[in-house]
């Protein structure tokens, strides 16, 4: 499954899953030898830098094929042999995660999923091993393929009424390996499939994970046009609204027979990224009401309070589960634990760093804010110090700092952004504004100290970095 450290040709919506902690290391060591190696070897599948990896086409400017990795595309028509793997032994042994009870019903599974030839949006999450590729000494390599790669796709969107096509052929064309059809293809706007066992139709459309590629595009440039096909997609959706039943419903699906799958409330497809990244009133909009953004705007001040307890008692539940999970070594699949992973930093980075978590997909950090420790010299708050953001507009963050130890001051580095692609322009303390016009800020907490600082900033002015500030 693996060559030379990387998968030998595989999906997105899956080699995403697999680099979810890969794609955030250099963030705690970005001097890693290891990592800096294997990041440059990783982009250059993509780049055409390995001879036996020739994913990319840079004339039609696609990734060749939905399969793709260290051995290079799958230019053939998959089979559910291709997807499940080699037989295994599964009833009474294992409990596979969809649902299956046999080999032969994971092979059903994946009986529709042949069409994987020529591009489709998954492939944009490949654009993060560029990213941080680039972002080791900026080689300006790499932020040309990520730009090339991702315009292309954007310039389709715009050339197929503003949405993003889940096929593009080997000849550059919308359609051109699902015979002319921009919503054909495994993964695409017309991919719904019967669920083995049961017969239940699934809806599979998995378009937008693209936006991952947008969004490192954005974090580039900050350039509003990544953005904008995104809102422009949204909005072509949802003019196909209809009444159903007296409630107004959008489709997220499409078919030889036109829009399908209506569900309740608008098509908001990376509404929430989007309005995090582009911080304008008519995107916040857009993306109605969340929980963690009417916060921010003053609406839901026992939100801290009530995700902290959440994440305590998710802890609570996985621990027990752990403990009482009777399966052993041998009766687990992989993926099996995961659903006892006590972790949770979710809330942790929106509350205390202003950012998104990446979720599963692979994708990067984006955050107002990070920390380091200047005296342990790591990335992270400095024990027994506590942050709270509590506002956060497009040029401001309120964040209060406290240093629970009430015998040791504690010194605090702060980044404006995940890789210092910010810039504060000031600090107020007290009453005091001290300008500072700096990627960072240092603060001495006595002990026991705490308070509220108001950091002005200028946002993506700086190019994104895995170097750490000086500490």
């Amino acid at each position: 499954m693996y060559y030379k450290e990387f998968p030998v040709m595989f999906d997105w919506l899956h080699n995403g899953e697999g680099l979810v902690v890969f794609n955030l290391q250099g963030l705690s060591d970005p001097n890693d030898d290891a990592f800096r190696r294997r990041v440059r070897r990783y982009a250059g599948f993509y780049m055409n830098e390995d001879p036996g990896a020739p994913n990319y086409d840079p004339k039609q400017k696609i990734i060749k094929s939905l399969f793709n990795g260290s051995r290079g595309p799958l230019l053939r028509k998959a089979t559910a042999l291709d997807w499940a793997g080699d037989p295994i032994e599964v009833e009474n042994r294992f409990r596979p995660a969809h649902g299956e009870t046999s080999y032969k019903q994971m092979l059903e599974h994946f009986q529709d999923y042949n069409d994987i030839v020529g591009d489709h949006p998954q492939n944009l999450q490949s654009t993060t091993l560029a990213m941080n590729a680039f972002m080791l000494e900026h080689e300006e390599k790499y932020k040309k393929w990520v730009l090339e790669y991702v315009d292309a796709w954007r310039e389709r969107m715009a050339a197929n009424k503003g949405i993003i096509p889940s096929n593009i052929g080997l000849d550059g064309k919308v359609g051109g390996e699902t015979g002319g059809k921009w919503y054909g293809g495994v993964y695409g706007w017309g991919f719904s499939v019967k669920t083995p066992g049961t017969g239940v139709l699934a809806h599979r459309n998995t378009t937008a994970k693209g936006f991952q590629g947008f969004m490192n595009a954005y974090l580039l440039t900050g350039e509003d046009r990544y953005l904008d096909a995104w809102r422009k997609q949204s909005d072509a959706i949802n003019a196909q609204n209809k009444t159903i039943d007296g409630v107004i419903k959008h489709p997220t699906m499409y078919s030889d027979q036109g829009w399908y799958n209506y569900i309740p409330g608008p098509y908001a497809g990376a509404a929430r990224e989007i309005y995090f990244l582009s911080m304008k009133p008519e995107d916040r909009v857009r993306l109605g009401r969340d929980a963690y953004f009417n916060y921010l705007d003053g609406e839901n001040e026992k939100y801290p309070e009530a995700t902290l307890r959440a994440d305590l008692e998710r802890l609570r539940k996985r621990v027990d589960g752990m403990r009482q999970d009777t399966t052993t070594p041998d009766t687990r699949l992989a993926d099996d634990p995961m659903k006892f992973n006590p972790a949770g930093v979710n809330s942790l980075i929106e509350l205390a760093m202003g950012g998104l978590p990446p979720g599963k997909a692979g994708a990067l950090l984006h955050s107002r804010l990070r920390y380091f420790d200047p005296v342990q010299r790591r990335a992270g708050l400095p024990e027994g110090v506590a942050a709270l953001i509590e506002r956060m507009d497009a040029n401001w963050v309120t964040l209060t700092l406290v240093n629970t130890n009430q015998l040791n001051s504690r010194t605090i580095v702060i980044q404006a952004g995940g890789y210092g692609e910010h810039e504060f322009q000031s600090v107020s303390i007290g009453g005091i504004t001290h300008k500072i016009d700096s990627t960072s800020a240092k603060i001495r907490l006595a002990p026991g100290s705490g308070g509220s600082i108001r950091l002005q900033m200028k946002r993506f002015v700086h190019p994104p970095s895995l170097a750490w500030p000086r500490l």
